[in-house]
């Protein structure tokens, strides 16, 4: 059959030779003989063959190895090879292949080595399964721990505890901002989601809208691990009734919270500042923090905040907290001891909102600054229009007050960022310069005829004018001493035009040099945010400059003659600001030394021990000869106790004899239609330690409207000796100052003060505007009272009195001082 195969195959392919092979010598396909019925003959029991039994045995051995030899089930046998036999010289031809041979391959194709592959399969396979089982080992047990603290942190989250936050204090310990503990009404989130109807019970018994508490509930700048709060500083009533009726609440509870107060009022509120939620976050802060966004809260927020707590909470899968792991207590802020007199303070406040008033609608608004001439430390600072800072809540402020707030400008500190025209308060600039410089001596008259016209200027000339004095009021011949008591302009014209007729011999500034010495349009460096940077001295490069920024608002970019008239006394493009005019002449008052203003004095922390002082810091000194500061000294005590004084009659009555003052008035003229009105004064003038400036913006002459801001102020300095500034905790039952201006009109309250002598008394005195005395909130358990002297527990005394220590401070030239 096998034969019959092949045979037909061959024919099929293409033709045969008798011995069944094609005829083109292709060899046919055939299968071996033998290799199907070789294992078969290993059970078949051997034949006796000829060659005996050692045949027989070489068979049974050899078939034994066939046995164990890997079998091919298609082997192909070995064909003979033909004898070699000399084929007859034919011409050298390429056998060309037949369509079939292209297709059939030249022999059948070996089958693939199946144990092989299975074998590196498995080997591959238990490789893997090796590698497997040594992970799961390095997971399970060499990384175990670290993986047991990723769950744990899954599980637990650290929630910041606000720090109780630290007091501002004045320089006698009276609260000026304090906390107050209140009830907030928090309500869960997840309750909320669990019980929709604890939103609709909770609004209409607190009086909100449903709405308002949705828009709390999904506001992402409260925690998410803390409840929220709906309401803050909650009605007794209230709280009360949540407690009684606590099921109808589910997820509502009442947890108590400390807020700002304010015991002044609106006295000073943009000196203090106000707090908010944080804007842009920083190192250590957290979304929804509460930090101070103006004045002292924003200057100090570092010292004032304290260090937060973590309280660590357990939540589960979804986030929900399930308990409490503990807590780290937070830390207090540090209490700030500023060296503000509060009840100065709040006078200055009520006398300048008085005359603010009292003027209508010519006045814009205005400010006042208290300093101490021998330090810098500023005693009072205040700004009108003024607001009450309690606006400003931890969730903002409302739009009806923040749009009262931009129509007013009662934001706007006017003290530090107020720009004015200086006027006749100017003249201190260049009465230094004339007599420094030597242009005059203290000896030298001008004329005063009431007017003054440009030497060498034609009639009717281009650029040329009659100059006149206010009023056209004729002084006569006045030296520099009465020029500034009767505050004389044409004598100061005079001493502006000399100066730029001889700039060959003075050069084109020497105006400009002493005013910037004594601080005019330099920033004083106070401690708040906010100083306004563009206060300036007009000068030739200041013309210059404005011409090259802007030619068409500015045509004219040179400096002529009348310009620096203008100059000499306050007025053309010179803008100063009311802290820069009070250390002017704290410069002055205090001999030639320029301090930076302070209102901080020191820190106390909750401990009642002092972590920092600040101590005076000199910028600047203006040197004076002895006798040309007496006869500038002798000009500014005249204008207020000299009959022929322009602040004469501002001060009639009041106690010079005993407490000698001296001060300067202004009236600059601006586009209003009334002038700003400037005063400045400071006393007592033998050992100066109070100056007080003064300005209302539209008030008119300086002698009507801001020296009775002035005079107030010393009115309350005589009935109240400068107290040393203690640095301790508040008593808890302290009581402040004087409560709000605009309370009452009657009240009084008891302070502390301490006389040169060293003895502390105590005296009750009226307070301006108040009817009782606002209980402040203490905090942190007892602390040393501050109407007793600062020795111990934390205590120090910065400045033992108002004469104490005078001699090591810089002092004015030999005379009068």
């Amino acid at each position: 059959m096998r034969s019959r195969r092949r045979h037909r195959l061959a024919m099929r392919v293409g033709p045969a030779d008798a011995r069944g092979r094609p005829a083109d010598g292709r060899r046919a396909v055939s299968w071996p003989s033998g290799s199907l019925t070789r294992r078969r003959r290993w059970f078949k029991p051997a034949r006796a063959r000829a060659g005996g039994v050692g045949r027989w045995i070489g068979a049974r051995v050899q078939s034994v190895r066939d046995a164990f030899r890997p079998v091919r089930i298609n082997r192909k046998p070995r064909r003979q090879k033909p004898a070699k036999r000399r084929p007859p010289a034919a011409p050298r031809m390429r056998p060309r292949r037949s369509v079939v041979d292209r297709v059939m391959p030249g022999g059948e194709p070996a089958p693939p080595r199946t144990i092989i592959r299975l074998r590196v399969v498995g080997v591959v396979m238990a490789l893997l399964f090796s590698l497997m089982f040594v992970r799961l080992w390095y997971l399970q047990v060499l990384n175990t721990s670290s993986y047991a603290r990723t769950v744990t942190a899954n599980e637990v989250r650290p929630v910041e505890v606000p720090a109780p936050r630290g007091l501002i204090l004045d320089r006698s310990g009276n609260v000026l901002v304090g906390d107050q503990v209140t009830q907030d009404v928090t309500l869960s989130r997840v309750s909320a989601q669990q019980h929709p109807a604890v939103v609709d019970n909770l609004a209409t018994l607190l009086g909100i809208t449903p709405a308002q508490i949705e828009a709390d509930l999904s506001n992402p700048q409260y925690s998410l691990y803390k409840p929220v709060p709906v309401l803050e500083n909650a009605p007794i009533t209230d709280v009360l009734y949540i407690g009684e009726h606590a099921s109808q609440f589910p997820g509502v509870s009442t947890v108590a919270d400390t807020s700002r107060t304010y015991p002044l009022g609106q006295t000073g509120a943009q000196m203090f500042g106000y707090m908010g939620q944080i804007q842009k976050l920083r190192a250590g802060y957290q979304l929804g923090d509460q930090v101070g966004l103006s004045g002292l809260e924003e200057e100090y927020e570092s010292q004032l905040r304290g260090t937060p707590g973590i309280e660590r909470v357990e939540v589960d899968a979804s986030g929900d907290v399930v308990g409490s792991l503990g807590e780290t207590a937070p830390v207090p802020g540090d209490d700030l001891v500023t060296n503000i007199d509060a009840g100065l303070e709040q006078t200055l406040q009520q006398a300048l909102d008085s005359e603010i008033a009292s003027l209508g609608s010519s006045a814009k608004g205005g400010a006042a600054v208290a300093l101490d001439p021998q330090t810098g430390a500023v005693l009072a600072l205040v700004s009108s229009p003024t607001y009450d800072p309690s606006w400003w809540t931890p969730n903002g402020i409302s739009e009806t007050h923040y749009q009262q707030l931009e129509q007013t400008g009662a934001l706007n500190d006017n003290a530090i960022d107020g720009l004015y025209t200086p006027g006749s308060t100017f003249k201190l600039a260049t009465a230094t310069a004339a007599l420094n410089d030597g242009l005059i001596s203290p000896g030298y008259v001008y004329d005063d005829t009431g007017t003054y016209t440009i030497p060498g200027c034609s009639t009717g000339g281009a650029g040329c004018a009659t100059y006149h004095d206010n009023d056209g009021e004729a002084a006569g011949p006045v030296t520099v001493t009465q020029a500034l008591t009767v505050s004389s302009d044409i004598f100061f014209y005079n001493l502006g035009v000399m100066f730029w007729d001889q700039r060959g011999k003075y050069g084109e500034t020497p105006i400009q040099d002493a005013a910037n010495a004594l601080g005019y349009g330099e920033v004083t460096g106070i401690d708040l945010p906010g100083e306004t940077e563009d206060a300036r001295v007009d000068s030739p490069q200041v013309v210059a400059r404005e011409h090259a920024q802007d030619p068409a608002a500015y045509p004219n970019g040179q400096w002529y003659t009348g310009d620096n008239l203008e100059l000499a006394f306050g007025q053309g493009g010179t803008v100063i600001t009311p802290i820069e005019q009070a250390v002017a002449y704290s410069t002055f008052a205090n001999g030639g030394t320029r301090y930076q203003p302070e209102i901080a004095a020191g820190f106390v922390d909750s401990a009642g021990q002092v972590t920092r002082t600040v101590a005076p810091k000199v910028t600047g000194h203006v040197s004076y000869s002895p006798s040309n500061y007496e006869a500038m000294l002798r000009g500014f005590e005249g204008a207020v106790q000299d009959p022929s004084g322009t602040a004469y009659n501002a001060f009639a009555g009041f106690p010079l004899s005993t407490f000698p003052l001296a001060g300067k008035t202004g009236t600059a003229t601006t586009n209003e239609l009334q002038p700003n009105s400037w005063f400045v004064g400071w006393g007592p003038v033998s050992n100066p330690q109070y100056l007080i400036a003064a300005v209302v913006q539209g008030g008119g002459y300086g002698a009507v409207a801001a020296a009775p801001v002035v005079r107030q102020g010393f009115n309350y300095v005589v009935a109240h000796a400068e107290s040393p500034v203690s640095l301790a905790l508040p008593s808890s039952s302290q009581s402040t100052a004087c409560p709000s201006p605009a309370s009452s009109s009657t009240g009084s309250t008891t302070t502390t003060t301490a006389p040169p002598s060293g003895t502390t008394t105590t005296t009750t005195v009226p307070c301006p505007g108040a009817s009782t005395t606002d209980a402040v909130v203490g905090r942190r358990g007892p602390s040393p009272s501050s109407s007793t002297a600062a020795t111990g527990s934390g205590g120090l005394l910065v400045r033992a009195s108002a004469t104490e220590g005078s001699a090591d401070r810089p002092r004015g030239p030999p005379g009068r001082l």
